[in-house]
């Protein structure tokens, strides 16, 4: 060992002579480790309310000062160069304080003038991040639209991409739309519940613009995508199985794919099919969900819930073959991509997070 070495593992042992060993957990009382665990979740909570009301306050702090301008303009016709001089002197009278470039005090300008009643911004919108408050801004032209994405991202805790992605495929339209005979099948405290889990359309836009033919082909680009692919369901599904193997009599039945409803709690059989609602499939589907409600439910599972989604389908045709039967039964169509909600042209103009941040940041 040369000089260096000897040197550094005298300087260890030094180190460790003064310092105290940790005392281990078999030294503690009994009751120390849920005492700790208890004071963990605690100090989580805490620092997680932190945030949140830091959050609320400077989501409020931005109306207040978009609203003060807003009053200042309208009254005595202050233009964008008051802007400018305004950013200059906050920044130099805040240093340590970020937000106050000229784009974002016009954004706190706007957002004031969309949210006329602060008693409304005290609710949802200052639940969320500034960044979520600017997507809804630019993306969302009703009032009612944007307070019903606001308390979706509450609700799921949707990041500011996740809530875009929502708003691009138009899901405030499509929540609550397949066709389904729950009101005849399910209990009405929890038909209202599914009704709402299920949507129509359902937008498959990660399967790019091959066009799957077969069934099989759909399900392997789903199960390649299966995060997406549990995004565009909703909250709450967990994947049970793909090809779920059931053994009734002397044959063998495979579902497509096998979820389970955390809320709902109950499974939810998916067949897919590449092409248009045929009514025969409402029958197998019913033969389905009497095998998993009689081989896998426990009896504390709800009855489980069907789940066809096809290529086009009449509503008509739809309505007549679910009628009669007893299991709870959907149908909605899917679809690769769908038209997002502005023009190319426009989307160029927007700024992109990077950007937004980069602007906080000055």
């Amino acid at each position: 060992m040369d000089g260096n070495s000897q040197r550094k593992a005298r300087g260890r042992k030094k180190a460790a002579a003064i310092m105290p060993a940790s005392p281990t957990l078999l030294e503690m009382p009994a009751s120390y480790a849920g005492f700790l665990e208890g004071l963990k979740e605690r100090i989580a909570h805490e620092r997680i309310k932190a945030v949140l009301s830091a959050n609320a306050a400077m989501v409020l702090l931005y109306w207040d000062i978009g609203e003060s301008i807003l009053a200042r303009q309208q009254e005595e016709g202050w233009g964008s160069r008051v802007i400018d001089r305004l950013s200059h002197d906050l920044k130099a009278s805040f240093p340590d304080m970020t937000g106050f470039s000229p784009r974002n005090l016009k954004y706190m300008r706007k957002f004031a003038d969309a949210w006329p009643n602060r008693a409304i911004v005290q609710g949802a919108l200052a639940q969320i991040t500034w960044y979520h408050n600017l997507a809804l801004l630019e993306k969302v032209d009703s009032p009612e639209n944007r307070l019903w994405y606001s308390r979706k991202t509450v609700e799921h805790g949707w990041s500011r991409n996740i809530l875009v992605a929502q708003i691009e495929s138009r899901l405030h339209e499509r929540q609550g739309q397949a066709v389904t005979n729950f009101t005849t099948t399910l209990p009405p405290q929890d038909s209202d519940m599914a009704e709402q889990v299920f949507k129509d359309p359902y937008v498959f836009d990660f399967l790019g613009t091959a066009d799957p033919r077969r069934e099989a082909e759909l399900e392997q680009k789903l199960i390649d995508h299966i995060q997406q692919f549990l995004l565009e369901l909703g909250q709450g599904f967990a994947f049970v199985g793909r090809q779920v193997p059931m053994e009734i009599g002397d044959r063998d039945f495979y579902l497509d794919l096998l979820f389970y409803h955390l809320q709902l709690r109950c499974y939810v059989v998916v067949e897919l099919k590449t092409g248009r609602f045929e009514a025969e499939y409402v029958g197998k589907m019913n033969f389905y969900l009497s095998a998993v409600d009689d081989l896998l439910r426990h009896p504390d599972d709800k009855p489980s819930i069907g789940l066809l989604l096809v290529k086009g389908k009449e509503q008509l045709v739809v309505e007549y073959a679910l009628d009669g039967y007893t299991k709870p039964i959907g149908v909605a169509q899917w679809e690769r991509q769908i038209s997002q909600s502005l023009p190319e042209e426009l989307k160029s103009s927007l700024p992109t997070v990077e950007e937004l941040e980069a602007e906080l940041k000055e």
